[in-house]
């Protein structure tokens, strides 16, 4: 009964079997080799455009280097305030683009483009003393489990170009928001306005690979030396390669994603159906928050299974739960099985 965290999923048979064969036979460094090359081609085919791709080891790296390209002197981001990249990766964003990071407040981790229009004007147009807004970032799902729809995010993406803002999307989890969506990947990142991507395949099934993707090849002209610099200029790029050329070959990807979205569902019916606990939001994919008793809480740990408590900031006043429950977050992945909920449902009850 794990529902810690999908990084704490192993990887795809489907993703091991084509990195083995790849380590079997190589390739030429630093990215020259054919499982690497032939990646811009088929990410273009995917987003139904051409675009950039270059491939990274964490997400955090992604995000960075990704957030980084488009940095300024005196550049502002704007930012969920309970965002990964403003509360998980250590000021990472700051330090490497050195930008300031604005959180935004915002009902299940979402900015609405009302709310991040007020915090730009915040930052009048060319006062040296206030900093310039450079970058707006949004994440694909949420750090509370919801999904931005097209329309959200083209909407942040008017606000965004009205004052010269690149938008870039934190896709950690962008396939199981494809998945749930419904959407053809290009609808939700270029179409909506968004410029640059960081496709995380990590938490979906594979091992340390992750993607930048600029909808704009030009954007990407300095981007190879800041990877390079940050020392993820892998020479051994096909390790990563291989494994986004298995994951999303024949719509890969997806199918893990609906399965652990599936998963996710299935464990937020049992706890609605429980009597003892109750969701604390509806998930829109593979993340559940409840808020259980304490005791409840406790007998779940012993009989062994595994989650997290989670901030009470990121709920409403009124929502948060009483001094004798817990807010946690279980998270489901494409490794979960029907039983492993079934068990934790019966636990529930029992």
């Amino acid at each position: 009964m794990i529902f810690a965290s999908d990084n704490w999923a192993g990887a795809s048979d489907k993703v091991i079997a084509a990195l083995a064969a790849a380590a079997r036979d190589g390739g030429r460094a630093y990215g020259n080799d054919d499982l690497t090359r032939g990646l811009t081609q088929r990410f273009s085919d995917l987003f139904e455009r051409e675009v950039a791709v270059f491939l990274v080891g964490t997400g955090t790296a992604a995000n960075t280097l990704g957030i980084a390209n488009f940095a300024r002197p005196g550049g502002v981001v704007f930012c969920h305030r309970h965002a990964h990249i403003n509360v998980d990766e250590a000021g990472a964003s700051e330090f490497f683009g050195g930008a300031k990071l604005v959180g935004i407040e915002g009902r299940d981790g979402k900015v609405k483009a009302e709310a991040l229009a007020q915090a730009i004007e915040r930052y009048p147009e060319g006062n040296v003393h206030y900093g310039r807004p450079v970058v707006a970032s949004v994440s694909e799902i949420t750090e509370l489990g919801a999904t931005y729809s097209p329309a959200e995010v083209s909407a942040i993406a008017t606000v965004a170009r009205q004052r010269g803002l690149a938008v870039h999307m934190d896709g950690a989890r962008f396939a199981g928001a494809v998945a749930s969506l419904g959407v053809r990947p290009c609808e939700v990142t270029w179409k909506a306005g968004v410029d640059v991507l960081s496709f995380g395949g990590t938490k979906g099934g594979c091992l340390a690979a992750e993607a930048v993707v600029f909808f704009n090849p030009a954007d990407s002209r300095d981007f190879g030396f800041a990877r390079q610099r940050a020392g993820h200029g892998f020479s051994k790029a096909w390790f990563i390669a291989a494994q986004f050329d298995a994951w999303l070959d024949h719509g890969h990807w997806l199918d893990l994603a609906r399965h652990a979205n599936a998963m996710g569902a299935r464990l937020a019916r049992a706890i609605q159906a429980s009597g003892t606990a109750r969701l604390a939001l509806v998930p829109a994919a593979n993340e559940v928050f409840a808020i259980l008793p304490k005791i409840l809480d406790a007998r779940l740990k012993a009989a062994g299974a595994m989650f997290h408590p989670w901030s009470v900031e990121t709920l409403p006043p009124e929502e948060r739960p009483g001094p004798d429950e817990a807010f946690v977050r279980l998270i489901t992945s494409f490794q979960t099985r029907a039983e492993d909920v079934d068990r934790f449902a019966a636990l529930l009850t029992g």
